[in-house]
């Protein structure tokens, strides 16, 4: 018998063992429904509510759990496994403190649609509204940022409700699904039935017929399409449908531009693709946009930083063509002529049995080109100093792009959105909608927790950094094998910026002066730290870190005062770029 036949069988032979109908609690009920749907990592972080759950864990072999240091590392570490999967991340938490302490990273989720089955734990149910310690009504708080949300109320209901979750989770538009399992609940002895098979939930179909008439639409606008542009965004990874796009694009031969969640799902390398959109977008996407005849939006929801000053937007599209699996984003910020309902994916596929080239737009692909060869992006380097670009480019180059790149948010997030080129879906992590700071380095443990033999290149600013830092002691303890990355400016940079620029240089609380020693921090927890203020040290220290066989941490000292090029203002057009020094 071959390993595979070997590794195959023994998972077959777990499989029987999960699934024997056994008289067993609540909380192993739940350990053996997670594995059913093939979690391979739990994060989380015990308290008092979910402490037979936790007694469940004790001796199952079977079931691994990571004990993060705080419960927002936990979700952002199951948000960063999701992203990097496409499966839903799982997080537990207890009743409380414990379940608040996850809220940032659901809204987080919630906002970028990524799948996570969030378990919280809650006081027994004859305490339930009594105001009893560690209580907190966490289905109520976290309503308006979840995709749904359970209240367990007798153990075999587990099997079910843990099945539907996924299914919710992981379907139509992705999101946090929440369940709440009172105390009483987890400890409650049932016999186990496990939920296999197909769901249906009424009322809930998130995959519908595609309609073939608004395609053969956006066809013939296409073939009609002087100036034509594709605007790519997160639906694309989303969906798994960088394949049917690059085919797409390859047919119909319209530049491409893609959002800040959209980064992977279209080759950069690709001569047709123009760079990123919005208020830190390429001049070339920006301008393309702007004198479009066609804007073709593929999985994108016209986010604010992107379109910036709506009534600017896209002045001279005749048509605006909307692909979206989710009908309430139509028209929701920018008025859709030809609306697309259905996973990208299945709409691309369709399209391209019929997708020819736009004979039209010669003229235009040609400027677009001129554009990207004479507008590329570009800043003032130093000899002296370190530039933060420089450091992203010299990261792109010594992993050949095939890392997972994850960041915190601010200016060392666009930097790495600018600079490193991704040319596979997944592999670029990031808060988005929401812009957590503290997301970057958690969520990079969760992606190299699901990609054990992967590169993950966590990239953080000094300010975020420090929100989540306490997530260095499972590195060590656990020897995952993460590439932290501290682009370090000394201050709130993309605030620095906004302070320079919006309001007139007067600079307010952005000093972050007594921030610890980052190499100091990082032997604390048992990692090895390097520090680099010039090129020369950068490049050594950089090889040291990607040589050492478990985490490391790099501080990269750079310029304070430097600042992300291109910017647009809020409240004006992304026509109206300031394009920086260089």
């Amino acid at each position: 018998m071959c390993a595979q036949e070997a590794k195959i069988r023994s998972k077959e032979e777990l499989r029987e063992k999960w699934m024997k109908p056994d008289v067993i609690t609540g909380s192993e009920v739940l350990l053996r429904s997670l594995l059913l749907e093939g979690v391979d990592c739990v994060f989380g972080y015990p308290g008092g509510a979910v402490l037979y759950i936790y007694d469940a864990m004790h001796g199952f072999s079977d079931f691994n759990h990571l004990l993060t240091r705080h419960e927002q590392g936990a979700i952002h570490a199951a948000d960063g496994y999701a992203r990097s999967t496409g499966r839903p991340g799982v997080c537990i938490a207890t009743s409380g403190p414990g379940a608040t302490n996850l809220v940032t990273g659901i809204a987080t989720a919630f906002m970028d649609s990524v799948p996570l089955v969030v378990i919280t734990g809650n006081v027994a149910q004859n305490f339930i509204g009594t105001d009893a310690f560690q209580e907190a009504d966490i289905t109520g708080i976290t309503m308006p940022i979840t995709k749904h949300s359970y209240l367990v109320r007798d153990a075999a209901d587990l099997p079910r409700i843990i099945h539907e979750a996924f299914h919710i989770a992981n379907t139509g538009r992705k999101g946090p699904v929440l369940i709440d399992i009172p105390k009483d609940v987890s400890a409650q002895m049932t016999t186990f039935v496990p939920a296999l098979g197909p769901v249906q939930i009424r009322g809930y179909e998130p995959y519908k017929a595609i309609d073939e008439n608004p395609i053969r639409e956006l066809i013939e606008a296409i073939e009609q399409a002087e100036r034509p542009v594709i605007l790519a965004g997160g639906g694309v990874v989303y969906s798994g449908a960088h394949t049917e796009l690059l085919e797409f694009v390859l047919k119909t031969d319209i530049p491409v531009t893609t959002t800040l969640l959209g980064l992977g799902g279209f080759p950069s390398g690709n001569a047709l693709w123009i760079g990123m959109p919005g208020m830190h977008g390429t001049y070339t996407a920006n301008t393309a946009i702007q004198n479009a005849d066609l804007l073709i939006n593929i999985g994108a929801r016209f986010d604010d930083r992107v379109t910036m000053k709506l009534d600017k937007f896209a002045p001279k599209a005749k048509k605006i063509v909307h692909i979206d699996i989710d009908p309430a984003e139509i028209g929701k910020n920018v008025k859709t002529d030809i609306a697309i309902i259905g996973d990208i994916k299945s709409v691309l596929t369709a399209a391209n049995l019929h997708a020819k080239p736009a004979g039209k737009a010669d003229d235009w692909r040609n400027e677009v080109q001129a554009n990207k060869r004479n507008f590329p992006l570009s800043y003032q380097d130093s000899e002296t100093e370190l530039k933060p670009q420089w450091v992203i480019e010299m990261i792109h180059e010594t992993t050949n792009g095939e890392a997972i790149v994850t960041t915190d948010v601010g200016q060392h997030q666009m930097w790495a959105a600018q600079y490193y080129k991704f040319n596979q879906p997944r592999s670029w992590i990031t808060s988005g909608g929401l812009g957590t700071m503290g997301f970057g380095f958690p969520s990079a443990i969760g992606a190299q927790m699901a990609h054990p033999e992967r590169l993950v290149v966590s990239i953080n600013g000094d300010g975020g950094m420090q929100m989540c830092a306490q997530e260095l002691a499972i590195c060590a303890i656990n020897n995952i094998p993460v590439k932290v990355v501290i682009i370090n400016n000394q201050v709130l940079g993309m605030v620095r910026q906004w302070q320079e620029i919006i309001y007139d240089n007067r600079f307010s609380h952005i000093d972050l002066a007594g921030s610890p020693d980052f190499v100091k921090l990082a032997e604390a927890y048992g990692v090895k730290g390097f520090r680099a203020t010039n090129k020369q040290e950068a490049e050594s220290a950089w090889q040291e870190a990607l040589n050492t066989p478990g985490p490391a941490v790099v501080e990269f000292v750079v310029r304070r005062g430097e600042n992300v090029f291109p910017m647009v203002k809020a409240g004006d057009s992304i026509s109206d770029m300031i394009m920086g020094d260089a």
